[in-house]
């Protein structure tokens, strides 16, 4: 009888076993033609400098595109040209236009042909028995290429006379013939844009200052098709490299992998596979959201990184805060971008250890006025994490430490062994700047205190600073411990003793929360996410948790309809439309606090707040964008759209079991 049980034991083990096998091998076969239309990116150029959109970039290229609204075009929107801002180039700079005896044929989008896969464009056409197939991929960091496959569906061979035609919309724009090319330069730029035509055959190509016509006679036989194949590549730089000579068939097939691969490697990270659609999809949409704003190294930008945002006009470069939570989503699927996208901003290190707010390709406008919260530790343990790579934790260790002593050296007025957010040449705005909730209520009434040359604090401790300042010194002492360095056991100490400090220097018995700290010792009594961070970090007596949880899910305070708003939404200067750091809902803030709730075992309470995310907040159940930020009383989307480290975290939050 122990023997008959022992036996069903071990087979419903084995059953276990191969249905988990099952479940895996579902995961990770993810394919992106099971992902057409995640996001809406069909568009209408009007304006050269409305970029305030969805558009499809790929492989870190400077230059992305859109798809027709139909009826206005029979080519791809664009292209968007990206150097310090964007300035659509043209409405459609490659339209096709056939012409049979001398009449042209009328071209109709096929709506059903018609889609956005992620890593490829594909646009339909129609016209009597003549059907046309775009697709468009990028071949490179600088050129994408569009395959065009024009088929007679007829019982009639067909003559036709294949026309491009495309006309710039920006003005500073200049166009020339080049052989079996279009080169496009921008006056006041280095930019050079080029269109080339591969396929064989005589090509009639004419310009003008502000447009081009290329044209070639081709033969279709009954029921054949003809391929015309392009490349258009943008170089910010100017530097113009010899169009890839490959064919389209390889260039699809080795696209479609890479995008494949990134598919599996994302969903093998998700408790959930496609068959989830809701979660599917809008994972797959935080994925792209950031390949979409991935830019390659350029100027003076030495590695790969990604844009806040390449539909705001204010956001291209790399931003340091940006960076640290862009490679925590990113190493979910691409490991190498994670990876360089820390290495970008610690490219302009300074001699004292300061990593620079914002980097340029044009390094003549980086920001070193401030820096931002320090998460890199917490970025690049967490891209160990999923890697293992002992060699990054390595080459990223003293860059580490010497950002980690800065703070202490820089930014601690009273040298307490507390820090305050400051800035480089005294200006409060760059001060608050460095907190990254640039117009917080909490520093309303601050003050600038001068620390040394070039070093000034505000008059108060940041319970959220000194919380990530803990954090990163148990990360450091990980760390120092994996590659063999003798210094974690006296990180660890330090991080208790600062623990012990801010546990009891900023929280209020009174009231059971943390605040923001004067240096004379009087509490800034204004409730922020700034105090969730405590639950995140694990700093947080659990007897304090309780107290904490029900702010967070008082409906008066920061249970709103989409949750956790970064200002206690009962606070006078309550403003979520126009305040952005004085009431909306970010959702790296949104983050820390169910993080936080699901480490102290509030888990129901936890789960609660997701679903009210997902229930509520715009662009999570359908085609639209990511938002930079959402008003927490109606769930509308606020700010930049296509929002980096908004797609970051949401990642984060659908690969947790909340």
């Amino acid at each position: 009888m122990m023997n008959l049980q022992k036996r069903r034991k071990s087979d419903m083990n084995k059953m276990k076993w191969l249905l988990a096998l099952l479940l895996m091998q579902q995961t990770v076969s993810a394919q992106r033609n099971h992902f057409a239309d995640v996001l809406d990116i069909r568009y209408t150029v009007k304006d050269t400098n409305r970029i305030a959109t969805s558009f499809f970039s790929d492989n870190g290229a400077w230059h992305a595109y859109a798809l027709p609204v139909p009826g206005t075009a029979t080519g791809f929107t664009g292209p968007l040209l990206m150097d310090m801002k964007g300035e659509w180039l043209s409405k459609a700079i490659a339209q096709l236009h056939l012409y049979a005896d001398g009449q042209e044929l009328p071209l109709q989008q096929d709506t059903a042909a018609t889609r956005y896969y992620p890593g490829l464009l594909q646009l339909g056409l129609r016209s009597g028995a003549v059907q046309v197939k775009m697709q468009l991929v990028f071949s490179n960091n600088r050129e994408s290429v569009i395959q065009t496959v024009i088929r007679n569906n007829s019982a009639q061979p067909m003559q036709l006379k294949l026309q491009w035609q495309g006309a710039a919309l920006l003005k500073r724009a200049q166009f020339a013939r080049e052989d079996k090319s279009v080169r496009v330069t921008v006056a006041g730029t280095k930019h050079t844009f080029r269109l080339h035509w591969q396929s064989e055959g005589a090509w009639n190509i004419e310009t003008t200052t502000d447009g081009y016509t290329a044209a070639r006679d081709i033969s279709i036989p009954a029921g054949g098709q003809v391929e015309d194949l392009q490349s258009q590549g943008f170089w910010p730089g100017g530097e113009v490299a010899a169009a890839s000579g490959q064919a389209f068939a390889t260039m699809l097939q080795q696209n479609e992998q890479r995008w494949n691969g990134y598919l599996q490697q994302l969903f093998r990270r998700m408790p959930f596979n496609e068959k989830d659609r809701f979660r599917s999809r809008l994972a797959v949409k935080s994925m792209i959201t950031l390949l979409t704003n991935w830019r390659s190294a350029a100027g003076h930008l030495r590695h790969d990184g990604v844009f806040p945002s390449a539909s705001y006009q204010g956001f291209y470069g790399f931003w340091s805060w940006d960076s640290w939570k862009q490679a925590v989503g990113l190493v979910y699927f691409a490991p190498s971008l994670a990876k360089d996208n820390i290495r970008s901003m610690f490219d302009y290190q300074t001699a004292t250890g300061m990593v620079p707010d914002c980097v340029y390709a044009d390094s003549t406008e980086n920001n070193f006025r401030d820096t931002k919260p320090p998460l890199a530790a917490w970025a690049v343990w967490e891209i160990f994490a999923a890697t293992r790579d002992t060699a990054f934790l390595r080459e990223m260790y003293p860059a580490l430490d010497r950002y980690h002593q800065w703070w202490y050296a820089e930014r601690d007025h009273d040298r307490n062994g507390l820090c305050e957010f400051g800035s480089t040449d005294g200006t409060r705005i760059a001060a608050a700047w460095e907190s990254g909730m640039d117009n917080a209520v909490r520093f309303d009434k601050a003050k600038m205190l001068q620390n040394g040359p070039g070093a000034w604090s505000l008059d108060q401790e940041s319970v959220d600073l000194n919380v990530y300042l803990s954090k990163e010194k148990t990360i450091l002492a990980q760390i120092a411990t994996v590659i063999g360095q003798p210094v974690g056991g006296a990180l660890r100490k330090e991080a208790a003793i600062l623990n012990r400090q801010i546990n009891h220097l900023f929280f209020d018995t009174a009231s059971g929360y943390y605040y923001d700290r004067k240096l004379t010792g009087e509490l800034v009594r204004v409730k922020g996410a700034e105090a969730w961070v405590t639950l995140w970090a694990g700093i947080a007596p659990a007897s304090r948790v309780k107290k904490m949880a029900q702010y967070m899910l008082d409906t008066t305070v920061f249970n709103t309809l989409v949750p956790l708003p970064v200002l206690d939404a009962s606070e006078k200067a309550f403003d979520p439309q126009r305040g952005y750091w004085r009431g909306p809902v970010w959702i790296d803030q949104f983050y820390f606090g169910v993080k936080g709730l699901q480490q102290y075992k509030q888990q129901a309470a936890a789960r609660a707040l997701v679903n009210k995310l997902w229930q509520h907040a715009a662009g999570m159940k359908d085609d639209q964008p990511l938002r930079e930020n959402y008003h927490p009383l109606t769930g509308k989307g606020l700010n930049a759209v296509n929002f980096s480290w908004t797609a970051a975290h949401v990642l984060l939050l659908l690969s947790d079991k909340f």
